[in-house]
This record gives C-alpha cells, structure tokens and sequence, in this order.
C-alpha cells in the first residue's frame, strides 16, 4: 500500500480513469513484495444457465509484505510493475487463521 490516500474505488484523482478492483485468496508469497492471488469470477453459461465457477491467478504488488497463504485480499489495477505484475493489494480484509 504504497499509496495510502487511495480509495478503493480508485476515484480520488479526476485524471485516473477507473480501476478495476477485485477480491482474492492468496496462494503464494514466496516471491519479495510480490503475491500470487487467485480471483474467482462467476459466470453463468450461456445457454444453460448454470453458474460456472472461473478462477485465474494473478500477481500482485506486496510492499510491505503483509500478505500470507490463505488471506483474502483486495487488488486494484495499476501500471505494470513488471513483465507480469498488473495488479497491487490495496489492503488484507481477512488474515488466515
């Protein structure tokens, strides 16, 4: 949380767009202030309507290096951090018990 006056939404500053914000279980934090983030998405099918369960894996911008295995965390988009580091932890909402 480099930038602490920050909002979650993003909207503080009139000339950044909007970011995305998403909610997710840490998986890893082996790396230096870098965690790797699964995100679920939920979708329903197209044509038979069932609500599938999508989960990708991203990686994210630790600075303090807050976060462990099992946190549920909130991610917001940001620069490129690296080759494929988008994403940075806005704040830990659950630490793993």
């Amino acid at each position: 949380m480099a930038d602490e006056n920050t909002t979650a939404e993003g909207q503080d500053d009139p000339t950044r767009g909007f970011r995305k914000v998403r909610e997710g279980l840490v998986v890893s934090d082996k790396m230096q202030k870098t965690v790797v983030v699964a995100v679920e998405d939920r979708v329903q099918h197209p044509l038979y309507g069932k609500t599938i369960r999508r989960t990708k894996k991203v990686k994210a911008h630790d600075e303090e290096s807050a976060c462990g295995v099992g946190d549920r965390v909130l991610l917001m988009e940001t620069r490129p951090l690296s080759a494929t580091k988008r994403w940075r932890v806005v704040r830990v909402l659950e630490k793993a018990k």
